[in-house]
């Protein structure tokens, strides 16, 4: 299975996801896709297989994944402060993997129906939505 995690700034929920995606599946490859090399040497540090960083390798990834993890932001152009591009948004959006958004607010979106829960919470929900996705 093709795990892609996708994430910006400085990194830090992609490389709480793949900690714990790696954890749980160790089996599985764990591409780190980052906006900017900070973001992609934290999800490595965090024990993704692969990085990849900047535009190109994000739509390229998506192609080949499985699963794609990260930020509500990274369907969302201009999002993380300009770093998600058009280009991203769509490849992420069209790409035939199953998704796996994580509802962070600070996108300037917000998504109703859903409580206000600490990152980490929301970090272990997605591992289990990958676990009921290997099943």
């Amino acid at each position: 299975m093709n795990v892609l995690i996708i994430d910006g700034q400085g990194g830090g929920v992609g490389k709480a996801l793949a900690e714990q995606i790696k954890a749980s599946f160790p089996d599985y490859t764990v591409i780190a896709a980052g906006t900017n090399a900070l973001a992609t040497a934290a999800m490595i540090k965090g024990g993704a297989d692969h990085g990849a960083t900047g535009e190109n390798a994000i739509i390229y990834n998506c192609k080949y994944a499985d699963i794609i993890l990260g930020p509500i932001g990274i369907v969302l152009a201009d999002s993380m402060f300009g770093e998600v591009t058009a280009n991203i948004a769509v490849a992420v959006s069209s790409s035939r993997a199953k998704k796996i958004l994580i509802p962070i607010t600070k996108c300037s979106t917000t998504i109703t129906g859903i409580g206000n829960m600490p990152l980490g919470k929301y970090i272990e929900i997605a591992v289990q939505a990958v676990k009921e996705m290997a099943l």
